[in-house]
């Protein structure tokens, strides 16, 4: 049985910056693909960032939050981390975590590309 487990969130003023984390567990923690999704009052599900995490952590992000979101891993390569900053209000959403063994064939920001999800952190920007 697999579990994603996020931590982190909370409100933050305009500007400011905030830390998510991500851990993984099940399938021997063997997960390459980690991702972090969000969704707003208004809007669908989409992806911000990514890392294959196996050989070297290539990463990828969203345009909308490149320069200011920081996706990581450490040495156990079963936990991610997502450090965001500058934070603006649009920013306001519920961040999952998605997690898969292995790479499925479609784009790194496509829902269906991870089999297990953590449960939603929400981060509110405020003014």
């Amino acid at each position: 049985q697999v579990h994603v487990l996020v931590s982190g969130g909370g409100s933050v003023q305009s500007a400011g910056s905030l830390s998510l984390s991500c851990v993984a567990s099940g399938y021997n923690d063997q997960f390459n693909w980690m991702a972090w999704f969000r969704q707003g009052p208004s809007t669908g599900r989409e992806g911000v960032a990514a890392m294959w995490t196996n050989g070297g952590g290539t990463t990828y992000y969203a345009d909308s939050v490149k320069g200011r979101f920081t996706i990581s891993q450490d040495n156990a390569k079963n936990t991610i981390y997502l450090q965001i900053s500058s934070l603006k209000s649009e920013d306001t959403a519920t961040y999952y975590c998605a997690v898969d063994r292995n790479y499925g064939g479609g784009a790194w920001s496509e829902t269906n590309e991870y089999n297990f999800w953590g449960q939603g952190t929400q981060v509110t920007v405020s003014s």
